[in-house]
Order: structure tokens, then C-alpha cells, then sequence
């Protein structure tokens, strides 16, 4: 999809100052000024900070693929789920701080490294940055998939500021039930947000693409799914939904390495892994409700990191 230059804002530093100025980047719409030093819902100032660059091999296999994906981790995060497992990044107690210009030129980096896409992790709060980033690469040569990966808790309007720039949407869908929402991340308003990104998502890239000749992903949705301990149920009212919203035009990852962090002690329900009993559920519900386009995980996979290290490689 070619970018519409007359619909789109000209990006520049005077667009990434107002929208730092008086911060909406999210649905917390916190409204700080992070332009003069005020830290967001977020955690963040307007100093674009990162904690990682590096080939990724830990996503789906359209998208790791042989060589991994371009993975930039960014600093802080809007959401804060009390589970997350990239805790100190999410609050922001890893990161260093980048200009554009050498943002863009990490993404072009990582295309030299072979990266199939690069892979914009947890990146909403600083989303007028990307856009001048990409732009720039682009400009200098950069050709791979962006890749948009987030919790899914996302500002509508943000989004529509990515139309043309971003080819994949990776977001979560974590709960329907407002009261898990609540407890979790501190969002009531969850769903409500998250269904109507993943609706806008969707309508910027429509049904899924993909390079015949190695199976990659070049265009579309994957909704990724974690499963709680103890929250079969609503894992289940996801997917249905997912499913009746969308049928086989997004793919669904139901993923099952949730691993209890120290941070979840104070939830008793959220301190035991998912049980090959809890995870077997969904996905029977899953191929029961005629789910095709999708991806789970093999057993153990709990055991394993999926944690990078934040110790700014690449950056």
C-alpha cells in the first residue's frame, strides 16, 4: 500500500514536539509534557531510548524465519501488565537513549545482518519518532517489512499515523472480561481499546501476504494469545471473538510460555505456569470453533528464555 502523502501529517521535529508536548500516544492519554522532561504513563520523557537491536529468533516462524526477526526493544511501556515478562524493560530500568537518524540507521544495520523484517517492540510511546526513522530509512535504502509488535492496548489515532509504514500488526489480545483487565493491567477498558486497534490494524493491511517462496509473512495480522493459569474461560471468549470478528483472515497465536516473574507474587492465582491440562483446553476450543490460521507451542516451552538480554546490543 503506497503511503497518502496528502492525508498524512508532515513529519518533522515540530510533530514529534506537539505530540510530546501534551502526550495522547495511548489510551492512558495522560497528557504530560514529556517534551519538557514530565515521564508518561509510560515511564518515558521524549528521549527516544531503546534496550536491544539484534536478530530475533523467538517469534512466529513467519517471521523469525531462518535468519530472525530485526528486533528493537524499546524502553517503558503504557500498559504495564503486572505479569510481564520483559518487567524491567516495560519500566523502563533498561534502555539508552538514540537520535533518529541512528535509529534509522540500526534498522538499516539489521537489514545487512539478514533480518527477514524489522520488529518495532513495545513502541506506541515514542511512535512520532518511528515515523521520522522510518522515513529516513527508507529514504537510505531500508526495503524489509516493519513489523509492529505490541501489547495491543493502543490510541486509535496513533495508529492511523503508521498507515504506509508499518506491513505486519503483532498485537496481543489478553483478555474480554473487564475485571481481569483491571486487576492485570490496571485497564478495564482493555478489550474495548484493544478490539477497536486490532479493527484498524486490520483494515490498514487487510488479509495476510506472504513470499511464496520461503513462507515469510509480508503483509497482515497475527494476534498473539497468552494463557493464564487459572483463566481458560476467558482465554476462550478471545478467541471466539477473534474468530467471529475476523474468521481465518488474521492468524492466532495461542501461545503457552507464561512464566510467574518475581513481581506477580502479590497475585497467588498468577504464581504457577499454565498446565498442559489448561492449555490443551484452548487449544481443543480452538480447532472446535474452526480456527485455521494459526500457531501454538510445544510443551516446555515455559522452561525456555524468551527474555533477551537488555544490555543494549546493537544500539
Amino acid at each position: 500500500m503506497e503511503r497518502d502523502t496528502l492525508s498524512q501529517p508532515h513529519f518533522d521535529q515540530n510533530f514529534v514536539d506537539a505530540r510530546m508536548r501534551d502526550c495522547t500516544l495511548c489510551p492512558r492519554r495522560c497528557h504530560a509534557n514529556r517534551l519538557e522532561g514530565q515521564t508518561g504513563r509510560c515511564g518515558q520523557t521524549a528521549e527516544l531510548t531503546a534496550a536491544r537491536a539484534a536478530l530475533h529468533h523467538w517469534e512466529e516462524p513467519c517471521l523469525s524465519g531462518k535468519r530472525g526477526s530485526g528486533a528493537v526493544f524499546f524502553s517503558g511501556c503504557g500498559l504495564r501488565c503486572v505479569f510481564c515478562q520483559n518487567y524491567r524493560l516495560a519500566q523502563g530500568e533498561a534502555g539508552k537513549s538514540l537520535s533518529v537518524p541512528r535509529l534509522a540507521q540500526i534498522f538499516l544495520e539489521l537489514q545487512g545482518q539478514g533480518a527477514h523484517n524489522i520488529n518495532l517492540v513495545t513502541a506506541a510511546h515514542f511512535v512520532p519518532q518511528l515515523c521520522l526513522a522510518l522515513e529516513l530509512a527508507k529514504s537510505q535504502g531500508l526495503t524489509l517489512p516493519i513489523v509492529y509488535n505490541t501489547g495491543g492496548y493502543e490510541e486509535l489515532e496513533t495508529l492511523k499515523l503508521l498507515e504506509g509504514l508499518v506491513d505486519i500488526y503483532l498485537p496481543d489480545m489478553k483478555y474480554v472480561s473487564p475485571e481481569l483487565g483491571e486487576r492485570f493491567s490496571h485497564a478495564a477498558d482493555y478489550f474495548e481499546k484493544a478490539s477497536a486497534a486490532l479493527a484498524e490494524m486490520f483494515r490498514q493491511t487487510g488479509r495476510p501476504v506472504f513470499d511464496e517462496s520461503d513462507g515469510l509473512m509480508k503483509r497482515g495480522v497475527i494476534v498473539r494469545h497468552l494463557v493464564l493459569p487459572g483463566n481458560t474461560k476467558d482465554s476462550k471468549k478471545v478467541l471466539r471473538y477473534l474468530h467471529e470478528s475476523y474468521g481465518n483472515d488474521i492468524y492466532v497465536s495461542i501461545m503457552s510460555q507464561y512464566t510467574p516473574m518475581p513481581q506477580t507474587a502479590a497475585f497467588p492465582e498468577l504464581n504457577r505456569q499454565v498446565t498442559q491440562e489448561e492449555y490443551g483446553r484452548v487449544l481443543r476450543f480452538a480447532e472446535r470453533i474452526g480456527i485455521e490460521n494459526g500457531y501454538y507451542q510445544e510443551g516446555g516451552t515455559a522452561e525456555e528464555s524468551f527474555i533477551p538480554e537488555f544490555d543494549g546490543s546493537g544500539l
